[in-house]
This record gives C-alpha cells, sequence and structure tokens, in this order.
C-alpha cells in the first residue's frame, strides 16, 4: 500500500514572478498530490482566484509592478465566494522581522524564508491548510 502523499487534493495558487522559483514550488508541491496554478503577477493571480477557489495561496512578496503586501490586502477586501479568506503564505527572501510582521498585518497567515527546502514547505503548506480548516 503507498503511503498518504501529504497534499493530496489540495489546489494551490502560486504567484512567484521568478521563472526558476515558480518551477521550484510547482514541482515540490505536485510530487507531494497537490494541483497547483502558477502565475507570474498578483494581476494573473486575481484573474484565476475567483475560479479556482485555491485552498492555499503561496505568494512571493517582491514582485515588480504590485507587490505581495498590496496583493494580499487586495485578495482579503474580497467575499469569502471570491477567495477572500484563502490561507496565505508569504515566501520572499524579505526575511527581518519587521518584514514578517508587515506579511502578516497585511494579511497573509504566514511568513517564510527563501531559500525553502523541499520538505519545509510541503510541511508549511500541509500545517496551514489543517490549521485554516478544521
Amino acid at each position: 500500500m503507498q503511503p498518504l502523499l501529504p497534499l493530496a487534493g489540495l489546489n494551490i495558487l502560486v504567484v512567484e514572478d521568478d521563472d526558476d522559483i515558480r518551477f521550484f514550488i510547482t514541482t515540490v508541491l505536485e510530487a507531494d498530490g497537490a494541483t497547483i496554478v502558477a502565475v507570474p503577477s498578483a494581476p494573473a493571480a486575481r484573474e484565476v482566484l475567483p475560479q479556482l477557489q485555491p485552498d492555499v495561496l503561496i505568494c512571493d512578496i517582491g514582485m515588480p509592478g504590485e507587490d505581495g503586501y498590496t496583493f494580499i490586502r487586495k485578495i482579503r477586501a474580497l467575499k469569502p465566494d471570491m477567495g477572500g479568506q484563502v490561507p496565505a503564505i508569504a515566501l520572499t527572501a524579505y526575511n527581518d522581522s519587521e518584514d514578517r510582521i508587515r506579511a502578516l498585518e497585511a494579511g497573509f497567515h504566514t511568513h517564510v524564508s527563501k531559500p525553502v527546502s523541499p520538505g519545509e514547505l510541503v510541511e508549511i503548506v500541509a500545517n496551514l491548510f489543517a490549521s485554516c480548516n478544521w
């Protein structure tokens, strides 16, 4: 009998402007059973969010144009049926305590510093989903 994949059945939206990091996140999470939609910008994410209704959102902070802080504030202003309450992870190179506080105040549930190991990423996503969906 094959062990269950920790993220089996989860739909995850990844918002990351760096192609290599977006590929890394997608590869790691798909290997653990998640279905991923990965987009390179906040505007692209807002287009797919209402239809996708992801179980978890992973978003970079330092994106050109619209940063992750602005993006998550706009998401939190949406109604729940439009994705406004999606559990959200800030995955960012901005990693001091002020950045963490700013991310949480903007509306992210957790702040994770890059680089992140594959195992840590899977654990963070699984734990966030479990804590927000009991």
